[in-house]
């Protein structure tokens, strides 16, 4: 089983990301476990920008809780944006209407995701600016190849390309051994690298330090979900977090955190019997420098590197056998 093997697309014709983005303000994920969590993945398809109404919040509101959201104050925001103090005031209150391009300078100095952006003009009145070309588009025909000449030249190591919602995009050969043992229920698309992972039928049962390991991932989660208000990553949250796999763990990670620790190694148990022995990784993040595109705004791709000798040698040695 491939991570895109239902696709029935290589490396270079891969299918357009599903990601997802909502409105709504809510920025923590909340849940009320129940005793099946961890049975089964659940699948909520995800809303579609284009189609959310902005009716509900208007653009002042919207653009004050995301300065909030950031720690910035009226002054300090409205000198980066070059209006007064008064002005920015009058726009939050919902006294001054403001223009595209104000609405757009706003999100810059407060780095609102592309997907918000339009949003935010949908709520002030105006049409949207930003594009999802879909990842199987001619026009992005090149940053199909360039992915997949990096994730292949990254072999015999695992990387993966996913999307806003964490779903995979893209993997290369290295990717493969992470799937050993995965339930196949967890493999339909999309493949979803936090239900892959934590899911008791996933990796979580060969995950040696899957306290440490969730930590990391749920807090990261979180992180995401108060950046972009996301209602499908708030759900994937609420899901994953009640898995049955992570019964035992704190609830430290729902404290936010702007400071993330420096590394976090994913060390997995691989092999059984006398043959097992345990993987240790560290993960690198790469995404585009100045995407004008959703779709590329929501890509990333993560390189996963051995964190010792030992991996390295038996990894690098098994393929290149």
């Amino acid at each position: 089983m491939t991570w895109c093997a239902s696709t029935g697309r290589s490396a270079s014709q891969a299918p357009s990301p599903r990601s997802a983005a909502s409105t709504s303000p809510s920025t923590t994920a909340t849940a009320s476990c129940t005793a099946s969590s961890g049975s089964s993945p659940r699948r909520r398809p995800p809303p579609n920008l284009q189609h959310v109404s902005t009716s509900t919040a208007t653009v002042g509101a919207m653009l004050r809780d995301w300065r909030q959201d950031r720690r910035r104050s009226q002054m300090d925001l409205s000198i980066d944006v070059g209006v007064s103090t008064r002005h920015l005031s009058f726009v939050e209150t919902g006294k001054s209407r403001p223009s595209p391009e104000l609405v757009l300078a706003l999100a810059e100095h407060l780095d609102v995701p592309l997907r918000e952006r339009n949003a935010l003009l949908l709520a002030a009145g105006y049409a949207p600016r930003y594009r999802a070309t879909p990842l199987d588009d001619s026009a992005l025909a090149n940053v199909r190849l360039a992915l997949g000449e990096l994730i292949r030249a990254h072999d015999p190591y695992p990387a993966i390309v996913v999307d806003r919602g964490w779903n995979a995009v893209l993997a290369n050969n290295g990717a493969q051994g992470f799937l050993a043992g995965v339930a196949e229920e967890l493999l339909g698309p999309p493949l979803n690298i936090y239900r892959v992972t934590l899911h008791p039928d996933g990796m979580a049962s060969r995950i040696e330090n899957l306290d440490e390991w969730a930590h990391h991932l749920l807090s990261t989660l979180a992180r995401q979900v108060a950046v972009t208000r996301d209602a499908s990553l708030q759900s994937l949250l609420a899901e994953v977090s009640c898995y049955r796999s992570l019964a035992g763990l704190d609830g430290a990670w729902r404290t936010r955190s702007d400071t993330p620790a420096v590394i976090v190694p994913l060390r997995l148990r691989v092999g059984d019997g006398d043959d097992a022995m345990v993987q240790s990784w560290f993960s690198t993040n790469t995404s585009f420098g100045t995407p004008v595109d959703i779709t590329l705004d929501e890509l990333h791709v993560e390189l996963f590197h051995p964190a010792d000798e030992a991996t390295a040698a038996i990894v690098g040695g098994h393929l290149g056998s």
